[in-house]
């Protein structure tokens, strides 16, 4: 006897929890084929906002967490990814049309992308700061911190690992981020997000919306409460236009990349700030 199939929706990930969009509103996710493979949340507005809310809420504790500590929670998700491996293969697979091997590949350099970042989390203040040599019996030291909420616009054509290689490097420092997701392949987004819901992460550090970013990315480059944009796969928006409105919030930019990020410092410490110290010299 044959049995009904069961196709699954795909929600959102706002505050560490799976709500639809307000507004109610899915689409259908296909194949590289052009079959049918689930269905997704088409995130709006409201929900860009409660989103931002979400990740305000998250800042203060995620950045009074060690470095040590954040580093081991960004490792704790590069174990349970690890655990989860073939599942992401397949959907990377079926989803951008290449092979399972080469999709195997990509969580591989997902997992990496993962380590190498929990890597840095306690040691980037230390090459990122300085002591600054000043006249008089002063200490004077900089030291990068995290500017707050970071809107991101993941690139669209890497489902996976284009997501990770631009969520990790801002939450690292204690940033929170809400992140637009690849709008043709958003399994691995949401299923990211189901690893996220069962490891460390606090909720509402990372906030993961479905959807078209040409509609969700102007709301989140003007919205007051967001404090930078990486605008990495925004490629094919009119980006220009998205750096004004964020202009006009004096919000940090990176602007569009070809391809996925790689891993560096740089990208860290893109959406920090730097505070300086004076501190008088004992003359005793």
């Amino acid at each position: 006897m044959s049995r009904l199939a069961v196709p699954k929706t795909y929600k959102l990930y706002i505050g560490g929890k799976f709500p639809r969009s307000e507004s109610g509103r899915t689409y259908e996710v296909a194949t590289a084929k052009g079959a049918f493979l689930a269905n997704a949340a088409k995130a709006s507005r409201k929900d860009a906002r409660d989103a931002v809310v979400a990740a305000r809420a998250a800042v203060a504790g995620w950045t009074g967490a060690t470095g040590y500590n954040r580093g081991q929670v960004l490792y704790r998700i590069a174990e349970l990814l690890e655990g989860r491996h073939a599942q992401f293969a397949g959907e990377i697979a079926s989803s951008e049309g290449i092979s399972l091997a080469a999709a195997a590949r990509e969580v591989d350099a997902a997992i990496d992308v993962w380590v190498w970042y929990a890597g840095w989390a306690d040691k980037y203040v230390q090459v990122a700061g300085n002591g600054n040599p000043v006249s008089g019996p002063y200490f004077n030291l900089s030291t990068p911190e995290p500017t707050g909420v970071v809107a991101i616009v993941a690139p669209q054509a890497s489902s996976l690992l284009g997501l990770v290689s631009v969520i990790a490097p801002a939450v690292v420092t204690g940033n929170t981020v809400v992140v637009v997701a690849s709008e043709t392949a958003p399994l691995s987004a949401i299923s990211l997000a189901e690893v996220l819901a069962t490891s460390d992460v606090p909720g509402g550090v990372i906030n993961i919306l479905t959807g078209s970013p040409a509609e969700i990315a102007p709301w989140l480059a003007s919205h007051a409460d967001v404090n930078a944009l990486d605008l990495a796969g925004a490629e094919r928006l009119d980006w220009v236009d998205l750096q004004i409105s964020a202009a006009d919030t004096l919000k940090r930019v990176l602007t569009p990349v070809t391809g996925v990020p790689a891993p560096s410092l740089d990208r860290i410490v893109a959406f920090t700030e730097t505070k300086t110290v004076w501190h008088t010299k004992s003359l005793i």
